[in-house]
């Protein structure tokens, strides 16, 4: 074992000992397919010999101890299938003539022919699957690739930075083919990666033997060689020096616990999903008397503890999947089947037939809905002040906004009445109001989580976004609702966004770049937030964090697109203008301020047309500031918000304040950049001796939504370690 606690080693690697830390490792089992290893496969026919080809199957018993014990760690599982589309459109013509076309070759059957399996490396076919042994478990990511590197035609690297891979162990078949093809290209990424040789075997021998070599020769050219039983013992040692912890109360008052552990306990027997709905409920009773708006509509008791009951009776005996018996909420714009969906605007209400994408995905996971979260009215503002089923307020402080627009949702996490909330987030709604909470609040890259089923406040810019306790649940319930949607039209293409090097030290260690707003700009915070956030940028810069000089004024002149130029009616459009034209009068008061000027004072094509240029113009110079090749930033941070405004200020100027508090988030969306509100700690109120949360966002461009989770989670420890009450 390393000195180091958090690493795990194997000491008689090549050519010298390997050191991975489990949280940033994956276990990558590379083609066990029945295809590869079982007689009648495609294998067979590539091997040619029975008894050779008997040993790739021999491997099996090895690899499944070793995925077991990866699996009891909680570490991150990747299977990989080779095979093509039914219609071989993804096969290239080489691919599928070379070998077969040798007149002196063994293979008599090609790609995409009938075999006793069925149709040779085709997906779809039994022969395809993975081994029954090794079947993944729900939330194992299974890559479908076309080629014989695992990178070709996938998202892999994605699906590593999403999980903050930096350490890959490698299994499977064939050894020569495409288990190093995948290592080889992920070690041009950055990847520490091991070989465990007793888990991989090929069709040659000495190929077999050569591969390995090349590997690890040249003092790691390409990477480590292991054994199998180096990595048990290192699983036994590192579990020989924990000490466990004392065990806490199931379900304290305090709240729920984290993701993980709740579904710890549950596969221990300490607790179940019933145990969980029902300490809920009480919760959310108990609340209504401190804050009776949180909700505008929620699931009963009965309800909620009948779907507790399907969900164990479906995973009796068997594997949980990643979000198994997870309570959460939904903002009351995002769409549930059979709940109405209202956007906080009785007038707008109506009843989906059909469940957003991304609320499916969550409930697939093993999710239990709880309920509607309230909102600013058409989500619209970022106050939590403009409802008709009430106000919201902090969770610290009965006198300060909750802000919003995605109010009851940040509410419901930072009162701990559910483990996390899906919110939006067009021009801050979800970051604020996780600021003025003391929670994470994530916005994704506009695109890379489907938007079907959102009541749209501004089509082109609307985000779906992650409010949770930490970043840790964050990022674990990110990575669910990620998934691409191609009946969104709003829908990035996954080979379209970035993708960057790895550094497997991590940003603490490795270092990472970040700038800062001008003294200029932050001159509009008041004094506590000021001192605040030049604290915090003192510990980034003390935890790995280097600043550089940027050019801010794009962020500051795409801020004020949003509200100030068309896309405010872009926002109109959305919502509906006959919509707005026959209901303004029952509007919410600031909503009917907001909207009614801007009805009576619309924009001319030729405005529209600037406007859209300039936003064209603007993202890609914000895009080439967190371009790293060319001497960009890794993140920019700023605070979330300016101040911390009681009810009573909010409702003396509504408009101007509102402004005010977007003054570091409205211009995120329009030049499509990602960010997360990172707790920094508390400080008195001077006016109301209220304790209070202060935020920082960690901002990046286009795509590159790990890097910031990955800086956040520095962040979040540096803030711990750094900080106490102002």
């Amino acid at each position: 074992m390393s000195t180091d606690s958090s690493l795990l080693s194997l000491a008689r690697a090549r050519p010298y000992a390997f050191e991975f830390p489990l949280s940033k490792t994956a276990l990558v089992i590379i083609d066990i397919q029945r295809d590869f290893v079982d007689p009648g496969g495609f294998g067979s026919i590539q091997c040619g010999n029975d008894e050779i080809f008997s040993k790739a199957r021999a491997i099996v018993p090895t690899v499944k101890k070793v995925l077991d014990i990866f699996r009891s760690a909680g570490g991150h599982v990747i299977h990989t299938r080779e095979g093509h589309q039914p219609d071989l459109a993804d096969l290239p013509a080489a691919k599928k003539l070379r070998q077969i076309s040798n007149p002196n070759g063994h293979h008599n059957m090609g790609i995409g022919d009938q075999g006793p399996m069925g149709r040779l490396l085709v997906r779809g076919e039994y022969g395809h699957d993975i081994v029954d042994e090794l079947t993944p478990w729900p939330g194992e990511t299974v890559i479908d690739k076309p080629g014989k590197g695992s990178f070709w035609g996938t998202d892999i690297h994605r699906i590593f930075l999403a999980r903050g891979v930096t350490h890959l162990l490698f299994a499977g078949v064939t050894t020569e083919c495409c288990v190093t093809t995948t290592l080889r290209e992920c070690n041009d990424r950055g990847y520490q990666c091991c070989v465990l040789e007793d888990c991989t075997q090929g069709f040659d021998a000495q190929q077999v033997t050569t591969s390995l070599d090349i590997v690890c020769g040249q003092d790691g050219l390409f990477g480590f060689v292991g054994t199998s039983s180096d990595f048990f013992s290192a699983f036994n040692d590192s579990t020989a020096q924990l000490t466990p912890p004392a065990t806490p109360p199931l379900l304290q008052d305090d709240g729920l616990p984290p993701i993980d552990e709740l579904i710890s306990r549950y596969k221990k027997g300490m607790t179940t999903p019933v145990d969980v709905v029902n300490f809920v409920f009480d919760k959310i009773e108990k609340y209504t008397d401190i804050d009776p708006a949180v909700w505008i509509q929620r699931e009963t008791r009965e309800s909620a503890i009948a779907a507790a009951e399907k969900l164990m009776e479906c995973y009796a005996g068997k594997p949980f999947p990643p979000l198994y018996g997870v309570p959460f909420s939904v903002k009351d714009t995002i769409d549930v089947a059979g709940v109405p969906t209202t956007a906080a605007c009785p007038q707008y209400t109506y009843t989906p037939t059909a469940t957003a994408p991304a609320v499916q995905h969550v409930l697939d996971a093993g999710g239990i809905f709880i309920g509607k979260a309230n909102l600013d009215q058409l989500a619209t503002g970022l106050s939590g002040c403009r409802s008709p089923y009430g106000t919201t307020h902090s969770v610290f402080s009965a006198r300060h906004i909750s802000g919003g627009s995605s109010s009851g949702s940040c509410v419901s996490v930072g009162a701990k009445l559910v483990s996390f909330g899906l919110a939006t987030d067009t021009a801050g709604s979800g970051r604020v109001p996780a600021a003025f909470n003391g929670i994470v609040g994530f916005k994704p890259t506009k695109g890379t989580v489907s938007a079907k089923g959102l009541v749209p406040a501004c089509r082109s810019l609307d985000t779906i976004t992650v409010v949770a306790p930490s970043v840790t649940d964050t990022r674990k319930v990110w990575q669910i609702i990620a998934q691409h949607d191609p009946d969104d039209p709003f829908s990035k293409l996954p080979h379209t966004l970035v993708t960057w090097k790895v550094d497997f030290r991590g940003p603490r260690l490795g270092g990472f770049t970040f700038a800062i707003p001008p003294s200029s700009s932050l001159s509009v915070c008041t004094p506590a937030y000021r001192n605040f956030f030049d604290r915090a940028v003192q510990a980034l810069r003390a935890s790995g964090g280097r600043l550089l000089p940027i050019d801010y004024t794009t962020f500051e002149v795409a801020g004020d697109l949003l509200y100030e130029g068309a896309l405010l009616h872009e926002r109109m459009t959305c919502i509906g203008l006959e919509f707005l034209q026959t209901e303004l009068e029952n509007l919410h008061p600031v909503i009917k301020a907001l909207f009614g000027r801007a009805l009576s004072n619309p924009p001319s094509a030729y405005d529209v047309f600037r406007d859209q240029a300039l936003q064209i113009q603007l993202t890609r110079k914000a895009q080439q500031i967190f371009d790293t090749l060319r001497r960009g930033i890794d993140v920019l941070v700023v605070p979330t918000t300016t101040q911390h405004p009681t009810m009573e200020q909010m409702e003396a100027d509504p408009l101007a304040l509102n402004s005010k508090l977007g003054t570091f988030t409205h211009y995120a969306n329009v030049v499509d950049l990602c960010g997360a509100n990172v707790p920094v700690g508390m400080y008195r109120d001077e006016e109301t001796g209220a304790e209070l949360p202060f935020g920082i966002t960690v901002l990046g461009g286009s795509g590159y939504d790990a890097k910031v989770l990955d800086i956040a989670a520095l962040a979040e420890t540096a803030f711990k370690e750094a900080f106490s009450k102002l």
